[in-house]
């Protein structure tokens, strides 16, 4: 099958050569610009190495006007399906319903369960223990076109947002879409209508909005810092610096009604525990100023910080 693949980053490129194994004809790759200076994009360096077609239009429309020229050189490859794996730019319906095949979309969650760009933050911020994959047809809603397939994965009590995307959502979301592209060529690709009663969205979770408030009780703080974990990064400010909380765990400390939310109840090997409003604790293995990350023990040492510290409390609106 002839197909135009548009997406970004290790996933795309995953994808890409996947479809190739599975003797598809990638006619164009079509990603954002690279940052001048900064590391290739995986997939477009994927189209460089084979001599494919290379579009990576800044944007494909603006107010709602379309690029010509990238819509023509799109056209031009003749795709039979879109594929569109890791997708931030806004595509325009010409360019979905062009293809014979119309256009197929990878999901990191179970539609119509978290639509939105921060769907794995999410799912593990809300607790979920359950997660998936959805490859969907796309429309011109937001997460919103019929269901191809999907696939199911857990979340684990302590995994960690990198933890659920590496192990899980990363190579299950490349096995379904190289399955579902299979189902689409042989004509038995099913278009099952999302149940809205079941949908949720939840904006991005990015830049500055995973502070820690640590007068919640310890399940929903141990939520916050995982499903936040790496990016954006949960942050609290102690000692005058602000720091990104790692790779937390429920801790057995039980603490009593003279311990304060955000207070710092034990440092050691395992990292540095944290009592939260409920008096329950959490332990977080490593803390992180800007890019440098250490052992919490490690750091805790470096910084002056002992036992009966307090992190800033969150303000309130």
């Amino acid at each position: 099958m002839r197909i135009a693949l548009i997406g970004q980053a290790p996933f795309g490129a995953a994808v890409f050569e996947r479809l190739v194994e599975d003797g598809h004809e990638i006619v164009g790759v079509f990603t954002p610009p690279e940052r001048e200076g900064g590391r290739p994009d995986p997939l477009a360096q994927a189209a460089r190495d084979a001599g494919i077609t290379l579009v990576q239009p800044r944007r494909w429309q603006r107010r709602g006007v379309v690029d010509e020229d990238v819509v023509a050189q799109y056209e031009a490859t003749n795709p039979e399906l879109n594929v569109m794996a890791f997708v931030t730019q806004i595509i325009p319906s010409r360019v979905l319903d062009f293809p014979p095949m119309n256009t197929i979309q990878y999901h990191p969650s179970i539609l119509p369960k978290h639509r939105g760009r921060s769907a794995i933050n999410h799912s593990i911020l809300q607790g979920d223990t359950m997660t998936g994959v959805s490859i969907f047809w796309v429309d011109e809603g937001l997460d919103t076109g019929p269901i191809l397939l999907q696939r199911s994965c857990p979340i684990g009590p302590d995994a960690t947002l990198n933890e659920v995307y590496r192990e899980y959502l990363f190579p299950l979301g490349v096995e379904a879409m190289s399955e579902a592209v299979q189902l689409v060529e042989a004509g038995q690709a099913p278009r099952h209508v999302q149940n809205e009663d079941d949908m949720t969205y939840e904006g991005p979770w990015e830049g500055d909005i995973a502070r820690i408030d640590w007068s919640q009780d310890a399940q929903t703080v141990h939520n916050f810092i995982r499903g936040s974990d790496r990016a954006p990064g949960a942050w609290s400010e102690i000692a005058g610096q602000r720091v990104t909380l790692l790779a937390s765990t429920r801790s057995d400390h039980a603490g009593g009604a003279a311990d304060l939310a955000g207070g710092v109840a034990a440092i050691d090997s395992s990292g540095m525990t944290i009592v939260c409003g409920d008096g329950e604790s959490v332990t977080v293995g490593t803390l992180a100023v800007g890019r440098d990350r250490q052992p919490a023990q490690e750091w805790a040492a470096a910084n002056n910080v002992e036992v009966g510290a307090v992190f800033e409390p969150a303000p309130t609106e």
